[in-house]
């Protein structure tokens, strides 16, 4: 009886803000540590971003009724960096890849193929927690990523940041 008492017991560890997790929420935050699924669409656009250059940035969702990742929005090759970042929502975690164009001090012109971690600190704690467990097995899908940023707020994600981190 005391082993059934102790696994029956709420786990201290599986807390939110908004106290203990559900078993449901337990069971997510399982699965997502094992990796969510990618749909094929993902690995798709961003190979079209990166050899055909069809696309300026692909932003990425979890899709918690499908329990993977899909593509959200893709930016066409004219938009630019503020358009990319209008894309990320104020208080929603996502994936997102950016393809930033620019020319070096020699006068050569280069491209840098950048993943953005974007978990801004206003997302749920569920949410980031599966985003931040579910990074390397979606990061793996995507052969060619150039350069990673972690951003929880707009500055850290800045045009600055980009070209500082290109270069």
């Amino acid at each position: 009886a005391a082993a059934r008492e102790s696994r029956d017991a709420p786990n201290p560890s599986l807390s939110s803000s908004r106290g203990v997790v559900s078993d449901s929420e337990a069971s997510d935050m399982a699965n997502a540590a094992s990796g969510m699924a990618v749909d094929d669409e993902c690995k798709l656009k961003f190979l079209e971003l990166k050899a055909k250059r069809t696309h300026r940035f692909i932003i990425y969702k979890i899709d918690d009724k499908k329990k993977m990742v899909v593509v959200e929005k893709v930016g066409e090759p004219a938009l630019n960096y503020e358009d990319f970042a209008a894309s990320l929502p104020t208080n929603e975690c996502r994936y997102a890849i950016f393809d930033y164009d620019f020319v070096t001090e020699e006068n050569c012109q280069k491209s840098k193929i950048f993943f953005v971690a974007w978990s801004p600190d206003t997302a749920r704690v569920r949410s980031k927690m599966i985003y931040a467990s579910s990074k390397e097995r979606f990061k793996r899908e995507l052969d060619g990523i150039q350069v990673e940023l972690q951003a929880t707020d707009p500055t850290e994600v800045g045009f600055d940041v980009i070209q500082g981190r290109a270069n």
